[in-house]
């Protein structure tokens, strides 16, 4: 009698926090397809009429609408770059610089202790002189240092995880450091380098204060989004809420994306 009433003492607590983990995911959604009068009522109706003119608005909205490319293209670009080059440069700290790897891994993550405002006012100056002020481009650029700082920090243990017997054999075998890192240390290390990825786009998507001060007209989705907030008592509750909506779909696309790709790559890994 005692396990069966601490099992659904266990099994209720789960709910609860399920329950409040994804009540206001849940809500936010809703309220994307609720007419602002069913938004605003004093209580709250889980019955209404759905509505797509909050995704309408969104999408007749050019300014919206250019943030949401703005924002594809430069978290794809940063992400894409920061990838490329800080999974590689966290192979080598795992596997050729023990000696000095940590003092370097400090150094990468100290990157991140710096708040974006000791970042963004010496970029203000630099893009200036250097004409790449308010451009895609240039959000790029000061977006690699979150990329590639985070892939490093997090890719490093990944490939600390993987057999160096695997690599030695392959090294006997005749793989050149290339190959054996391209065909059994990155399909090996491929999951978990999944979640510094996803962490790593997340991070960069919902960035807010370097794009607020390095882009005007080249705004991101969230530079716009809060733009729309500042409009007093005339917020439009459910545009916003499908801006969310429509902010949290590329992450989830990429997510999935970028786990049909691993999934392929551990098929494919060492033979």
């Amino acid at each position: 009698m005692g396990k069966l009433t601490s099992a659904i003492a266990v099994r209720v607590l789960l709910a609860v926090l399920i329950i409040v983990a994804l009540g206001p995911i849940l809500w936010t959604v809703l309220s994307a397809f609720k007419e602002l009068r069913d938004i605003v009522t004093p209580v709250p109706k889980i019955f209404f009429t759905p509505t797509l003119d909050n995704f309408a608005t969104i999408l007749r909205n050019p300014t919206i609408r250019d943030g949401l490319v703005n924002s594809m293209i430069v978290v794809s670009a940063a992400v894409l770059v920061g990838a490329m080059l800080g999974i590689p440069a966290a192979h080598t700290l795992a596997r050729y610089a023990r000696r000095w790897g940590d003092d370097v891994q400090f150094f990468v993550l100290s990157l991140r202790f710096m708040p974006p405002v000791a970042i963004a006012l010496p970029f203000i100056v630099i893009y200036l002189d250097l004409g790449i002020y308010d451009t895609l481009f240039g959000l790029v650029l000061v977006y690699l240092i979150t990329t590639i700082s985070t892939v490093i920090w997090l890719a490093v243990p990944a490939f600390e995880r993987v057999p160096r017997q695997i690599e030695e054999a392959a090294a006997m075998e005749g793989c050149g450091p290339a190959e054996i890192f391209w065909r059994f240390s990155l399909p090996i290390a491929a999951p978990s380098l999944f979640g510094a990825l996803v962490f790593t786009f997340v991070l960069v998507w919902n960035e807010l204060l370097l794009a607020l001060t390095l882009a005007a007209q080249k705004a991101t989705l969230p530079v716009v989004a809060a733009s729309i907030t500042s409009l007093g008592k005339e917020v439009p509750w459910g545009v916003i809420n499908a801006a969310t909506v429509l902010l949290v779909l590329p992450p989830l696309v990429f997510i999935g994306l970028l786990m049909g790709l691993l999934n392929s790559m551990v098929r494919s890994g060492p033979k």
